[in-house]
């Protein structure tokens, strides 16, 4: 058992949960920022959206490229250009005074996410992990995500009741600097000749895209995007506008939560305890039963906690319960995701692979976080964009059921 442990806790495992989780932690806190930044400059709320929309494309357009690059130049190299990128982009945004600025500069933090997030780390941990052990190394990285997830909006929450949100910006680009200290402990593995690795990469990806089975992984991940980037940019400021007041002597009250504003950034982290637990199940049982299955349960049960939570008058009770469900499957679609990619057509360019799937996923974010702040605007409710969330999560469900689950030959050029 303790050389099984030793074999999973690797130097590289715990290094990319390092790098995920501080990175993670900064991008769950955006939507802390969403009425804070709107008030002080006379914004309507589709404008911030859109930066954090734009955000989320960038990672997403970003993700196969880094990919790519930490396949041809080397991870370490990848990651530390994605960490300038993030650094950069938080620094300058804190400058920013008009929604355009803000917005061009999320391209370089969405760059940044990309760099240091799942595409590049999920990649270097599956590279480094054994067969019978990938599954759970990968549900253990994305964990690292969500425990980011718990301490970073209250945290920006807490800075900003003390500091402006611009010197919040600035803390956070020191906080991503500091996760360089964690490279060390990453070996990059040495890379094919540049011929090699076209050729080979071109015969991969062609293969690939000619693949039903990773175009409906491709389809089905939509879902996932829409879902997370809609709840993690407006769900703090939907909790602040809707819900209804925090009774004194309440449970929540107990816990310092007095106002919705923190009961928002509370329902932020309550996701992220949850996802920890249901990531380490999703990539535990991962390696047991059959990957698209899994997805599919995963996307039905979110698609049945969605409706019933829109349905049901909005209480702190119904957004704990709420929170809890939902973060239960928040990023358990990672491990499996990733790892269907890898089982299926290899790890040589898993990271290539991925980060495409995952643009999908982006694309989602990109929708779910613009189409929340174009519709608050125009009908001053969020309730449409929740049931298109119910509807194509409804669609990933099914979309899974058809791929077929097994290893491709994939022969090199």
């Amino acid at each position: 058992m303790l050389e099984q442990r030793a074999s999973i806790f690797s130097p590289v495992l715990i290094a990319g949960c390092i790098i995920l989780m501080l990175g993670f932690a900064i991008r769950a806190s955006f939507g802390v920022f969403q009425i804070p930044i709107a008030e002080e400059f006379g914004w309507l709320r589709s404008e911030f959206s859109l930066a954090i929309a734009i955000q989320n494309l960038a990672w997403g357009i970003g993700q196969p490229l880094f990919g790519a690059m930490a396949e041809k130049i080397g991870d370490r190299k990848a990651i530390v250009l994605g960490v300038i990128f993030y650094a950069t982009g938080l620094i300058l945004s804190s400058f920013a005074i008009t929604p355009g600025g803000h917005q061009f500069l999320e391209i370089l933090v969405g760059f940044g996410i990309a760099g240091t997030g799942f595409g590049v780390i999920l990649a270097i941990v599956g590279r480094a992990s054994s067969v019978e052990n990938r599954s759970m190394s990968l549900g253990i990285a994305t964990a690292a995500g969500s425990a980011g997830q718990i301490f970073g909006p209250p945290t920006a929450e807490l800075l900003l009741g003390v500091f402006p949100w611009q010197t919040v910006f600035i803390i956070f680009a020191g906080i991503m600097l500091c996760s360089l200290f964690a490279l060390p402990m990453i070996r990059a593995p040495k890379t094919a000749s540049k011929q090699a690795l076209e050729e080979r990469m071109g015969a991969v990806l062609k293969r690939a895209f000619a693949d039903p089975s990773y175009m409906m992984i491709f389809l089905g991940f939509f879902s996932c995007g829409y879902q997370l980037g809609f709840i993690t940019a407006h769900f703090p400021a939907f909790i602040t506008e809707v819900c209804g007041p925090i009774a004194a002597g309440s449970m929540l009250a107990g816990m310092g939560v007095t106002t919705t504003s923190a009961l928002g950034a509370l329902a932020i982290a309550l996701i992220g305890v949850a996802n920890i637990a249901g990531t380490l199940l999703a990539g535990y049982l991962g390696k047991r039963f059959t990957k698209k299955y899994l997805l599919a349960g995963i996307y039905t049960g979110r698609t049945i906690i969605a409706a019933w939570f829109i349905l049901t008058p909005m209480t702190p009770t119904t957004v704990v319960i709420f929170s809890l469900a939902m973060g239960a499957l928040w990023l358990a679609t990672v491990p499996l995701t990733s790892g269907l990619v890898a089982h299926i057509y290899g790890l040589r360019y898993m990271g290539t692979l991925y980060g495409i799937v995952f643009f999908s996923h982006q694309m989602g974010s990109f929708l779910g976080v613009w189409l929340g702040g174009e519709l608050y605007d125009a009908t001053g409710s969020y309730t449409f964009v929740w049931w298109i969330g119910v509807a194509i999560g409804a669609f990933s469900a099914i979309v899974h059921l058809p791929i077929r689950e097994k290893r491709e030959e994939l022969a090199t050029a």
